[in-house]
């Protein structure tokens, strides 16, 4: 398990945290704004996803 920080402008914060969700297990964003206000900073949780062999 690891934690991702993003800084990002607003308006791309869910499309950030959708797409990690698509490639991580991810709990759910702790967001802020930055110190200067003007972006979002926000942290997640994430897993790698288990791995799945096919048997031959």
């Amino acid at each position: 398990m690891f934690e991702i920080r993003v800084i990002c402008e607003p308006d791309d914060a869910d499309l950030v945290s959708q797409t990690l969700a698509a490639a991580f297990d991810t709990g759910p964003a702790r967001q802020y704004p930055t110190r200067d206000g003007k972006r979002t900073r926000f942290y997640i949780t994430a897993d790698h996803r288990p791995t799945t062999h096919e048997s031959e």
